[in-house]
C-alpha cells in the first residue's frame, strides 16, 4: 500500500514541488497529504473525499489523472480498502434520496402558503372593490 504513496512522492520531488505548495494550491491539509504519500490511507477521509484528495494531488503535481486514479483504485481493491468505499457510496446515495424527499415536501408546503396568500389578497381586493369603490358603505 505504501508503494503508491512512495511513487507519488518521488514524482512530486522530481518536479521539485513542495508539499506546502500542494497544500496551498489544493486546499488539502498538510496532514492528509503526508498520509497520502506515506500510504496511511486510514488517516484520510473516506469515500469520495479520499479520491478527491488524490485527484487534487495529481492535478497539482501535473500527473496523468486517469492512469494514476486507475492504479489507486486497483491498489485499494487489492488491499481490501475498496469495500469501505462501497459503504460510503451507499451512505451518499441514501443521503441524496432522503434530501430529495424532504425538499419535495418543503416545496409543496411553500406553494400551499403562496396559494393561501394569493387567495387572501384576492378576497381582500374584491371586498375593497365591491364595498368601498362601487357600493355606498355607511360608517
Amino acid at each position: 500500500m505504501e508503494q503508491f504513496g512512495y511513487e507519488l512522492r518521488m514524482e512530486r520531488e522530481r518536479r521539485q514541488i513542495t508539499l506546502e505548495t500542494i497544500c496551498t494550491v489544493t486546499k488539502v491539509s498538510l496532514r492528509h497529504l503526508e498520509a497520502l504519500e506515506a500510504g496511511r490511507y486510514a488517516e484520510l477521509p473516506g469515500g469520495v473525499f479520499r479520491k478527491g484528495i488524490v485527484r487534487s494531488y495529481l492535478s497539482a503535481v501535473g500527473l496523468e489523472e486517469p492512469l494514476w486514479l486507475e492504479r489507486f483504485d486497483a491498489m485499494l481493491q487489492a488491499n481490501g480498502a475498496a469495500s469501505e468505499e462501497e459503504g460510503w457510496t451507499e451512505f451518499a446515495e441514501n443521503v441524496r434520496k432522503n434530501r430529495g424527499g424532504r425538499s419535495g415536501r418543503r416545496l409543496d408546503s411553500r406553494w400551499i402558503g403562496v396559494a393561501v396568500m394569493v387567495a387572501v389578497l384576492v378576497v381582500f381586493g374584491w371586498g375593497v372593490w365591491k364595498f368601498v369603490l362601487h357600493g355606498r358603505l355607511f360608517l
